[in-house]
């Protein structure tokens, strides 16, 4: 027999945030003995894939940055995991780093061991569950993309571990921005040049719209023939030359207002030395 709940048994709807009242005993807790609790980091990043007809194209921009610091122009965010298989990394650059090295490394052995080409999928796995358990400490965003034996495929993973699968995908703060780009003018099926003008018209989305994005446009075009990687495939914030001389005689700003203060200054001690020069 079943039975209804009554309108007050019910559950609630909507989240469940019961874990914040012991979160913020843990937090008082570390406090006690001089420890912080770990805080999210701001980053900024701008990075893009799509799936076209003939596979996928993954985009970054070149930018990184120390706080409000730009510590590297011209920084590579596109990184090999398989030969034909890359990743874009967004976050913690040292993290995204090491991340995608570990990673290439897993699947060089998985290669090995199976003798056969890895699948995105796999690569996407593993990813992700060595990102969850780390339980977001490991400040990488990836994208993931190539062309497997079953085809072109583009994934997204989070710090947390978790992913999507989608035909286009933005990560980083400029996500935002570039993903309208992608959400106004991306159709199935594009050609490779309009698929990379829609990938380099993202970026550049990102590198306008974001303090964090900046510098140049990086692109890798992956299909079953192979991977090219276009590295500096456009420079949207090139630095323009001055067109006049911005040059003012004395006296072309009128001074308004004009205060002297005379300061009293009294010789306490003074005392002359000869510099030995031989």
């Amino acid at each position: 027999m079943l039975h209804s709940l009554n309108p007050s048994q019910q559950q609630p709807a909507g989240f469940c945030f019961e874990n914040t009242r012991r979160n913020t005993v843990l937090e008082s807790s570390l406090s006690e003995v001089g420890y912080k609790a770990p805080g999210a980091r701001k980053t900024g990043t701008t990075i893009a894939g799509v799936v076209y007809k003939d596979g996928v194209i993954l985009g970054a921009d070149t930018r990184a940055t120390d706080d409000m610091v730009v510590a590297d122009k011209n920084c590579m965010k596109i990184h090999y995991i398989a030969p034909k298989i890359y990743c874009c990394g967004a976050g913690v650059a040292a993290d995204a780093n090491t991340t995608t090295q570990i990673m290439a490394s897993n699947v060089e052995l998985h290669m090995l061991n199976t003798g056969r080409p890895p699948l995105v999928a796999m690569v996407t796995r593993q990813l992700k569950q060595m990102l969850y358990r780390y339980q977001g400490h490991m400040g990488a965003s990836v994208i993931v993309g190539g062309v497997d034996v079953t085809g072109a495929h583009l994934y997204s993973v989070y710090p947390h571990g978790s992913y999507d699968k989608l035909p286009f995908l933005t990560m980083g703060s400029g996500a935002a921005a570039a993903v309208s780009v992608f959400e106004d003018r991306f159709k199935p099926n594009m050609e490779v040049e309009e698929a990379k003008q829609l990938v380099r018209d993202a970026i550049a989305a990102g590198i306008f719209c974001d303090l964090g994005s900046g510098s140049n446009v990086d692109l890798c075009v992956i299909t079953e023939a192979g991977v090219e990687l276009l590295r500096g495939y456009d420079k949207p914030t090139t630095k323009g030359k001055r067109e006049g001389q911005y040059k003012y005689k004395p006296g072309t700003t009128a001074v308004l207002t004009s205060t002297e203060t005379r300061l009293s200054l009294d010789v306490v001690d003074e005392s002359v030395q000869t510099m030995d020069t031989q």
